[in-house]
């Protein structure tokens, strides 16, 4: 009898099939053969079919189950992404400052003298020449009077020698009296006018010093406390001063950075050299980060190097309606350095490295992730500025992305900022 198979293939693996003997399964041992009558042949045959067929169907289930655990093991890779939109973007350095006043005077007296009288509240504003401290005048008044009687000496002997020269000028002429006589008369009348100019000279300078006495503000500002009383002697020479006005309704905010920093900061000006204002506009903050509401410009021109340190002193004038700034206090200079109408920003941790190469997982229509190469350039508020590579309306994955490979299915939510932390101080 030529031998009988069963052919079929492995679901598990199409590409391999088998085959099952059933020759060799239906016919007994030749040995036994001769030993069975027919019936008992014919039921043992049925048995052993059986068993083949139930061995068929084993192996057809044995073939489904791994490629139903196959199938299982490789579900969607879940992500979260964000769909990056163009947006305003403004890039500032917050730098550490320093508040001047715009003018400080130094309230020194011209004259020596006791000091008679203060004149003003301390800590208030005053206007230029507003009188602040007086002087005991009384000798300096006499001085005064001396000098104008000395002028008045000097202009009588002055009158004299006038009338002297006036008289002798026609006797000259007719020879009555000598050339030399008129002559002296001259020269003495020519004298006596210097010396009325001289007389006249001493007496303003005398009466400087009566004005002197009263001590008069230079600027107009805010007047400190005073450094001296009344009572006190004071002199020209003195190494304090009487008191300080400082003009603070504009004030300075010197900042100190590198020489790097201020090439990017004089690359912001020369990109906004198409505009008609030219300086750069800067905000002044708090310690703490708050904001004052005031506003300033960079003056370029204050600008010196620190030949020991390379550090720069960059100088900020700033309008100070209020006096909310004072001098001597600590405050940060925010100076915008970039402005971007259209910007793509990305959440920080969606950027990763390959090779020191950015890049970032982007999602396809078909939800197939794909790494695309970025260049990147600042990054503002935990947000990387994308400046090449990405286009707007796609798909950042922001999260998940270690998980991911080129062509595998993901699913993916929209990415959800965190919410800031705020932290609470218990009272």
């Amino acid at each position: 009898m030529p031998p009988f198979y069963l052919h079929g293939t492995s679901i598990n693996n199409p590409q391999t099939p088998f085959r099952i003997s059933l020759f060799r399964v239906l016919l007994p041992n030749p040995h036994e053969a001769g030993k069975l009558e027919m019936s008992e042949f014919m039921r043992l045959q049925g048995k052993r079919l059986c068993a083949v067929l139930v061995g068929v169907v084993v192996l057809a289930l044995a073939g489904c189950k791994p490629a139903q655990q196959t199938e299982a093991s490789a579900p969607s890779v879940r992500v979260t992404v964000l769909t990056i939109e163009p947006a305003t973007l403004a890039v500032h350095d917050e730098l550490p400052g320093r508040v001047a006043a715009v003018r400080t005077a130094e309230i020194r007296p011209q004259v020596s003298g006791i000091v008679q009288k203060r004149l003003f509240e301390q800590g208030t504003e005053i206007r230029v020449g507003t009188a602040l401290f007086q002087i005991r005048s009384a000798p300096f008044k006499a001085e005064v009077d001396s000098a104008a009687a000395a002028l008045q000496r000097a202009q009588a002997v002055f009158d004299r020698a006038r009338v002297q020269a006036e008289r002798l000028a026609p006797l000259v002429q007719a020879e009555a009296v000598s050339q030399q006589a008129y002559d002296d008369a001259v020269s003495q009348q020519a004298q006596a006018a210097a010396d009325v100019a001289q007389a006249r000279s001493a007496l303003s300078r005398r009466a400087l010093d009566l004005k002197f006495a009263t001590v008069d503000a230079p600027i107009s500002g805010r007047v400190d406390q005073a450094l001296v009383s009344e009572g006190a002697l004071v002199s020209s020479n003195d190494a304090v001063p009487m008191a300080t006005i400082q003009q603070i309704d504009q004030v300075y905010v010197d900042v100190r950075q590198s020489a790097d920093a201020l090439e990017r900061l004089s690359d912001a000006l020369d990109r906004r050299s198409g505009t008609d204002d030219r300086t750069l506009p800067v905000q002044i903050l708090k310690s703490s980060g708050q904001p004052y509401g005031l506003d300033g410009r960079v003056l370029f021109s204050g600008i010196s190097v620190d030949a020991g340190t390379g550090d720069v002193l960059l100088r900020v004038l700033v309008d100070n309606p209020r006096r909310r700034l004072l001098p001597g206090m600590y405050v940060k200079a925010r100076v915008q350095r970039a402005h971007y109408a259209d910007a793509l920003m990305v959440p920080q941790q969606a950027v990763t490295r390959t090779a020191g190469q950015p890049g970032v997982w982007v999602v396809d229509a078909r939800q197939q992730p794909h790494r695309v190469a970025v260049e990147v350039g600042e990054l503002v508020g935990g947000r990387y500025r994308i400046a090449s590579g990405l286009s707007a309306g796609q798909r950042v994955v922001i999260e998940g992305g270690e998980r991911l490979s080129d062509g595998v299915q993901v699913e993916t939510r929209d990415w959800q900022a965190a919410a800031p932390h705020v932290a609470i101080t218990a009272r």
